[in-house]
């Protein structure tokens, strides 16, 4: 059975609320868990203390077991120090697509030839 420490929303409409679970990777998000062992409030402020709260025993014990955490859990465990979480840089996501990579090509290239043709003047 793989294990799977992630997150179960729970809360009314507009209003989340999201239990932190040991489930099985195939059962369904709000689905049957096997244990509650924590809980983060994305409505309180980054700086309440209240905002992500986790059993850190429980955590260790069933990472141990092998229980893998999703990528928003590892976020939350990397800051409580429980574990380190690589971080993810993406060099090429803010470059410009191929098109207006190919348009600022152009562009160059017309701005280079009218100075080329006003210095031979």
């Amino acid at each position: 059975m793989a294990l799977k420490i992630r997150l179960a929303r729970g809360g009314s409409k507009k209003r989340p609320f999201y239990q932190i679970v040991i489930a099985d990777a195939r059962s369904p998000r709000d689905g049957r868990f096997l244990e509650k062992v924590g809980s983060w409030n994305p409505m309180l402020k980054k700086d309440d203390a209240k905002r992500v709260e986790l059993n850190n025993e429980r955590i260790a014990y069933w990472m141990s077991n092998g229980a893998l955490p999703t990528d928003r859990v590892l976020r939350f465990l990397n800051e409580a120090g429980i574990v380190t979480r690589e971080a993810r840089v993406n060099p090429t996501k803010a470059l410009p697509g191929k098109k207006a990579q190919e348009r600022l090509a152009e562009a160059k290239q017309k701005a280079d030839d009218a100075a080329a043709a006003a210095a031979a003047e």
